[in-house]
């Protein structure tokens, strides 16, 4: 968020909601000339009341703030939606099912792109009965390791998270797989498909 909460923008939500400045100031408790002043740009409301007043208005701070209506247009859930991201510092894995502004210890994550496997980060998997046994022939020092490693499904994933100095292995069910995502610290996200 770049902007403090506009007038326009508290105009068109008290219009929306059929409320006069009166009936706005009074739900805050300001005076009408407050209100007044912040729709025509000569003043701000002071930061103790976004909260009130996002709520008088029906709407999140978070659309207050930003000036626009926050619409959910992700009305079904599909994988290949499926984004993630990791805390650089504590490796915090976070999940969403589709586009969102995620934040950890202060800073702003973005989503990783995964990238097909190379000479040095090559999974292999095998079948064993009902499950997939997952290898990676990677280094797992305290510095240098695969941080998880997810089996993505087409009505879910499984996630397999692995430590430092143990070993890169896993096993999965193997209804529904579609490929196998797996992170390593130093060089990111890769991504298998399974066939």
């Amino acid at each position: 968020m770049n902007q403090y909460v506009t007038g326009t923008m508290i105009k068109r939500l008290r219009e929306g909601r059929r409320l006069t400045q009166q009936q706005l100031a009074e739900k805050i408790s300001v005076s009408d000339k407050a209100v007044s002043k912040w729709e025509t740009g000569k003043g701000y409301p002071d930061i103790s009341l976004v909260e009130p007043l996002a709520e008088a208005l029906g709407v999140s701070i978070i659309e207050l703030f930003s000036g626009e209506d926050v619409v959910n247009t992700n009305r079904s859930f599909n994988m290949q939606r499926m984004k993630l991201h990791v805390c650089p510092i504590c490796g915090n894995l976070i999940q969403s099912t589709g586009e969102a502004v995620v934040s950890c210890c202060g800073i702003v994550l973005p989503a990783l792109e995964a990238e097909p496997e190379d000479n040095t980060h090559h999974l292999h998997f095998e079948k064993d009965e009902d499950e997939y046994y997952v290898t990676i022939q990677h280094d797992m020092s305290k510095t240098h390791y695969i941080s998880f490693i997810i089996a993505s499904k087409d009505d879910g994933y499984e996630i397999k998270k692995l430590y430092p100095e143990g070993n890169a292995e896993a096993r999965f069910r193997i209804s529904r797989t579609k490929f196998f995502l797996y992170y390593c610290n130093k060089h990111g996200l890769f991504k298998v498909s399974v066939r």
